[in-house]
């Protein structure tokens, strides 16, 4: 009998099966980070056509990642438990109809539960697909190689969803940008389907419940009371009382981990100083940077009046300088050690950031683009050191449940950064909001230096 080099084996698998379960994983997971982004070139012609304020706009854009940020560790159990093909099958089904949805919208707020929803597909399908790239791809050299290209197709998506969408609303209208996913999630469904092999499943591997639930009262509430304090301002009864329960609920959350002996996030992973700071650095640029991306967005079609393609090719330099400093990160961490590259990187998204303070309606673009590829190179400086530096942090056998919980912090820092920028012109005070948001986003940056140097003086610094 003749054995054939594509027979999908999940003890021994062939050159093509590991082939296409890298190109299958690989689909998933940049048409979710593709998401995160695309929208919001699509702010003003998704108000124009639906109707409603920057609030309204601001759920449209969140939506997707709270769910995405709530649910990423519970959808990695999960896959442990049922196996994650089956897990990552669904969650493209979910996100490619959920997309679809998003497309034939009829209203804001059917467009906003579909994001959702989109959300919840995005969050089955990160774990699983890391899981299965790890079980396809037997050997560290191999797993690392295919791993590295997983993220960087993630990355080159996140960073070019402004210019796609952009392009997609001029030829085709705003709606594009969400049937656009329904090829790729057909694909990826398909070739899951041909070529990836299920991966053993962990029945004791429990669901976290309380922890989940805990945790989406929380972020939900701490993004609606930031959202609605733009509008209604942030003494407003309401809004004093949606903070009280996000804190109730977060204090509930750290309660409930502390008990369980299967929780969804490990507590005992921030006994690492090194493992704290990566994940809080994940949450504060994730904050200023896509906080600004909102806000930039906003600034350039309705201050300046720019198109969607306009808007798009206009944050071409920092998506070009994001991924130039993705390839150049890992050199210079090389010679310089990681917190030194993680400190440029910060210093260069605070000095771009306030070299923008002066901006106004009537600035010329050429005046803006180098410090706006500043940010951009900045950022693409810190986030893949931080992110081996957390994972080296950790045990192998923890890997999985780290970059979970990094993905977390940093969905969750996108969520809090497009509310609260977003708040800061809600009435309609786009300029001196945006100027307000530089300020902020580079304090943050000083935050982040702050927090390495502390790391530094712990002994710690060397990494």
């Amino acid at each position: 009998m003749i054995l054939r080099e594509d027979a999908c084996d999940p003890q021994d698998p062939g050159p093509r099966q590991r082939r296409w379960t890298l190109v299958a994983t690989s689909l998933g997971f940049a048409v979710v980070q593709l998401d995160v982004s695309v929208v919001n070139v699509a702010i003003k012609p998704i108000g124009v056509s639906l109707g409603g304020g920057v609030s309204a706009l601001q759920w449209v854009v969140s939506a997707y990642t709270l769910a995405f940020a709530a649910l990423i560790l519970s959808a990695g159990a999960l896959a442990d438990r049922i196996g994650a093909k089956r897990v990552f099958i669904g969650g493209f089904v979910g996100f490619t109809c959920a997309s679809a949805a998003c497309g034939l919208a009829p209203s804001v707020s059917v467009l906003i539960a579909a994001r959702a929803v989109q959300g919840v597909g995005a969050a089955l399908l990160v774990p699983s697909s890391l899981t299965l790239l790890n079980h396809t791809h037997t050997t560290a050299v191999e797993r690392a190689r295919a791993i590295g290209l997983w993220a960087a197709g993630a990355s080159a998506a996140l960073s070019a969803g402004p210019l796609i969408g952009g392009v997609l609303i001029a030829t085709l209208g705003w709606r594009a940008i969400f049937f656009i996913n329904a090829p790729i999630g057909l694909a990826g469904i398909l070739l899951t389907s041909r070529w990836a092999a299920e991966t053993p499943r962990s029945p004791e591997r429990g669901l976290d419940t309380i922890g989940q639930l805990t945790a989406i009262v929380c972020l939900t509430a701490v993004a609606a009371s930031t959202i609605e304090g733009g509008t209604h301002g942030f003494a407003d009864p309401a809004v004093l009382a949606g903070y009280a329960v996000a804190l109730l609920a977060g204090v509930a959350f750290i309660a409930a981990e502390r008990r369980r002996a299967q929780p969804m996030l490990p507590l005992g992973l921030f006994r690492s100083g090194t493992f704290r700071c990566a994940t809080a650095i994940g949450l504060l640029v994730n904050i200023a940077f896509y906080g600004l991306i909102f806000v930039l967005s906003l600034f350039f079609q309705r201050g300046q009046d720019l198109s969607p393609l306009q808007t798009g090719l206009a944050f071409a330099p920092m998506t070009a300088a994001v991924m130039a400093a993705n390839v150049l990160a890992g050199r210079v961490a090389t010679r310089l050690g990681a917190w030194w590259v993680i400190r440029i990187g910060a210093a260069l998204m605070g000095a771009g950031a306030c070299a923008l303070l002066t901006i106004d309606a009537g600035q010329s673009y050429l005046e803006m683009a180098v410090q706006l590829a500043g940010i951009g190179f900045g950022l693409g400086l810190v986030v893949p050191i931080m992110t081996s530096t957390l994972l080296g942090s950790v045990d192998r056998a923890r890997s999985g449940i780290a970059a979970g919980t990094l993905n977390t912090a940093r969905q969750t820092g996108s969520v809090i950064g497009v509310a609260l920028y977003g708040s800061l012109i809600a009435h309609g005070q786009l300029v001196e909001g945006l100027r307000l948001a530089l300020l902020i986003s580079a304090g943050l940056a000083l935050a982040v230096t702050a927090l390495t140097l502390g790391i530094a003086r712990n002994g710690e610094g060397r990494t």
